[in-house]
């Protein structure tokens, strides 16, 4: 008759807890230094995106690179096969 509630997101916190960690956060960092650590955490997560998104434009160079020279290659074996069969 009476069913067990299960939370919408399992494993994460709801409200209670995430004012645990706010307190726990003030208390070891000081209200001083959490926007700094908020700024460093900020700008590393940039960094870190600006990093991805370079690797990722360098595969993408590789991979039409190498798909140009397949093209290359192919048409070179076209043309030396239809001059060789005249």
């Amino acid at each position: 008759m009476f069913g067990t509630i299960t939370p919408l997101f399992p494993g994460l916190p709801g409200g209670p807890e995430v004012l645990v960690v706010l307190l726990i956060l003030v208390l070891l960092f000081g209200a001083n230094k959490i926007p700094k650590l908020a700024r460093s955490t900020g700008q590393a997560m940039g960094e870190f995106k600006r990093g991805r998104e370079e690797i990722e434009d360098e595969l993408s160079e590789l991979e039409e690179d190498e798909e140009s020279e397949d093209a290359e290659t192919e048409a070179e074996t076209e043309t030396t096969t239809s001059t060789e069969s005249n």
